[in-house]
């Protein structure tokens, strides 16, 4: 029997930064694997060889999401991509956070501003029905990282108003929330499945602080460190996952989730294409992860 040649995707942007690749990478050549790192965009690669192609750290899709999406369909016709290509095409623009608020999930409130409209009534709408919020978060609906995004005091409507069109006049939809204060104290619970089951969890801290730019970088440094979710914490996260509108069980996802005013969580992002997974931050997660993979392949 030949060893399972499999693709891990990343970005020569990304190449050194993510930090789950060496760790995973040993853990599939330990199970027999023949896993390899590979740049999405390398146009030498005959993607037919693999077995598998596995969407790690892409990092830079954002930055050319048509180009990126065209080269997952090609890839997707000649080797088995994880997450599938309508996956991609669905969670790489956070609109898909309508559809999660539609099916029920509790989603931190979230507005949007098309290319071509005027976000003040927008902007006015979500200030009115949020009264008691100190801060708007103004980021792009396809974005990474944190990119692009930023913390704006709620009485800097003319900084609100001229973030939201600077995006809006690259073409790029603008995506508006409430900045939910528990982050500050909380931090981001992410929880991390292979195969809908539940593997571990890790804190992010705030990463958005008032007042300040947003990351010029590939994508903003994160305080991370371990633990354990609450039950409401993953009712929700199962919650979110069922809501997935495609075929299931997908082989990986994060489900990021932060605190209300009213203590209970809500989703801020469901990641499905290229999320760290923080396989050093529990034990045997490399393992668990090489082996759900390996059962695709």
């Amino acid at each position: 029997m030949t060893s399972p040649r499999i693709a891990l995707v990343t970005a020569r942007a990304a190449r050194g930064t993510d930090y789950d690749m060496p760790l995973l990478l040993g853990a599939l050549r330990e199970a027999g694997a023949d896993a390899h790192e590979v740049d999405w965009d390398d146009e030498a690669i005959d993607w037919s060889r693999f077995d598998l192609a596995l969407l790690r750290s892409t990092w830079d899709y954002f930055e050319r999401l048509p180009e990126f999406l065209a080269w997952a369909e090609r890839v997707s016709r000649q080797t088995r991509l994880l997450n599938p290509l309508d996956v991609i095409r669905w969670n790489t623009d956070k609109h898909y956070l309508a559809d999660l608020a539609r099916a029920g999930v509790p989603v931190v409130p979230s507005a949007f501003v098309e290319p071509g409209g005027n976000p003040l009534p927008v902007i006015d709408a979500l200030l009115a029905a949020h009264p008691s919020i100190r801060d708007v978060v103004v980021k792009p609906a396809v974005g990474a990282g944190s990119r692009d995004a930023q913390r704006h005091v709620r009485d800097a409507r003319e900084a609100i108003v001229a973030h939201a069109r600077r995006l809006l006049d690259k073409k790029r939809s603008v995506l508006l929330q409430p900045y939910l204060d528990a982050v500050d104290e909380q931090g981001e619970t992410a929880l991390l499945f292979f195969d809908d089951a539940f593997s571990h969890a890790i804190r992010k801290g705030p990463l958005l602080r008032r007042g300040e730019d947003s990351t010029a970088g590939l994508y903003a440094e994160e305080t991370i460190e371990p633990r354990t979710p609450t039950a409401d914490e993953l009712a929700v996260a199962q919650h979110a996952i069922a809501a997935i509108p495609f075929r299931q069980p997908l082989l990986y996802a994060r489900v990021d989730l932060i605190r209300g005013d009213d203590g209970a969580p809500r989703l801020l992002e469901l990641e499905l294409v290229e999320p760290s997974v923080f396989v050093a931050h529990a034990g045997g997660v490399a393992g668990r992860f090489a082996s759900a993979i390996l059962r695709r392949a």
